[in-house]
């Protein structure tokens, strides 16, 4: 079970990971979380660096849709301004959404990259279908829910586990 908490890859944030790299692996769509993974909890819009970001993403002819567990009015008016699809009340780390994201990109399990800043979620949710998944630091943990409080010391107690 631990194992299945175990990203590919671990980076500080988006912008240290290597498109290169991953298109050369064969990753054509990209899954990504919202909250603390592009942007901070609480910020309603997306900073110019992050829209940068995913231009040069689009520019490269990777594919990407947010997958959040937030509600629709969250997900909605941040990613309808980009012209991102997105998928809202995900319930990761269920396989449902990230099936549904993969038929959004046209990608198949080789060809998707899941980004996201929660081992429980994230990471656990692309590794069960075989994914290749990247753990970001989060953004922000000030404003986070209760939920992801506590999915926080579960990971802690994981990490501290898999050191041992």
């Amino acid at each position: 079970m631990l194992k299945k908490l175990i990203p590919r890859q671990s980076v500080h944030t988006i912008y240290d990971i290597d498109a290169n790299h991953l298109w050369d692996f064969g990753v054509r769509g990209i899954i990504t979380d919202l909250d603390n993974t592009l942007v901070g909890a609480r910020d309603p819009h997306a900073t110019p660096e992050l829209i940068e970001w995913l231009k040069q993403l689009q520019k490269m002819g990777f594919k990407v849709v947010i997958v959040s567990n937030n509600n629709h009015g969250r997900v909605s008016a941040f990613a309808e301004p980009l012209g991102i699809s997105f998928i809202h009340r995900a319930k990761k780390p269920t396989n449902v959404s990230f099936h549904k994201a993969m038929k959004l990109l046209g990608t198949n399990v080789r060809q998707t990259a899941v980004i996201g800043d929660q081992m429980l979620t994230d990471v656990l949710g692309g590794n069960r279908l075989g994914l290749y998944t990247i753990l970001v630091q989060p953004i922000s943990i000030a404003d986070e829910g209760f939920f992801t409080k506590i999915n926080r010391r579960i990971e802690k107690w994981a990490l501290k586990r898999m050191k041992n």
